[in-house]
């Protein structure tokens, strides 16, 4: 779960790492609330990534396993600092102002490139879920550990974890993802995030339906994404629980 820098220490080191490799920052993106994000020349971004926050310990990894196919490619990082440097993509537009059947198929086809086979050093999210469930009771909780008790959880697959319409940008004749909180998995469980965002966003079975009628066209397991639906919901989307409890019923 995304956890909050001080923003003025973040900015801080990213000001003197801009200073180290000889950039100019400009000003921070308004979306970016969990880490300093901003522009350091016309064509790239310096990220640093607070150290509460650990589900983007592994982010620079994956960024080099995929190599710019699927995710913005990784030019630069400091691990002391925590700092990357980054492609930009342009003109950086999001899928959320998209048609819906037209974004649900670029986030597949975003996806697919993305998932795949990978070992250590990411973590298993099976050694994270449960907590993370402890840690935000919710009245989805019971269900939600039904559910997850029912599933074999995979952990051969690099997934992104926060996959959705704004980390999913046009970067000129392709489409990249970014900010990713990289961990094994299976593919269903980065469906979620897509299925209930562009935020603010009042979930309803039938539009979700619609969504995951495209992932499970593209092969992913329907029973599987509606089962991590409420699984993720639980923790980071409570308030929707009437939505997503019965969303495992609804087909």
């Amino acid at each position: 779960m995304n956890a909050v820098g001080d923003p003025a220490a973040l900015e801080a080191v990213a000001r003197e790492v801009a200073a180290a490799w000889g950039l100019e920052l400009g000003e921070a993106f308004a979306l970016s609330r969990a880490s300093y994000v901003a522009p350091a020349g016309e064509d790239v971004v310096l990220k640093v990534t607070p150290p509460e926050d650990d589900e983007s310990d592994e982010e620079a990894d994956a960024l080099e396993l995929w190599g710019g196919d699927g995710a913005v490619r990784l030019l630069r990082r400091d691990r002391e600092r925590r700092a990357l440097l980054l492609e930009r993509a342009q003109p950086g537009t999001d899928v959320s102002e998209l048609p819906e059947g037209e974004a649900a198929a670029i986030a597949v086809e975003v996806g697919r490139r993305l998932w795949r086979s990978a070992a250590e050093p990411f973590r298993w999210i099976g050694d994270h879920v449960p907590r993370w469930l402890e840690a935000e009771p919710s009245e989805l909780t019971p269900l939600a550990l039904e559910l997850y008790g029912s599933l074999d959880v995979g952990r051969a697959t690099l997934i992104h974890g926060d996959f959705h319409h704004q980390n999913i940008l046009d970067a000129g004749g392709r489409h990249v993802a970014i900010d990713p909180k990289p961990m094994l998995g299976e593919p269903e469980y980065d469906v979620p995030s897509f299925l209930w965002n562009p935020l603010p966003c009042r979930l309803r079975v039938e539009h979700l339906a619609s969504r995951l009628a495209t992932f499970a066209a593209a092969g992913l397991d329907e029973e599987r994404m509606r089962k991590w639906t409420v699984i993720r919901g639980a923790y980071l989307q409570p308030q929707e629980a009437d939505a997503l409890g019965a969303l495992v019923y609804a087909h």
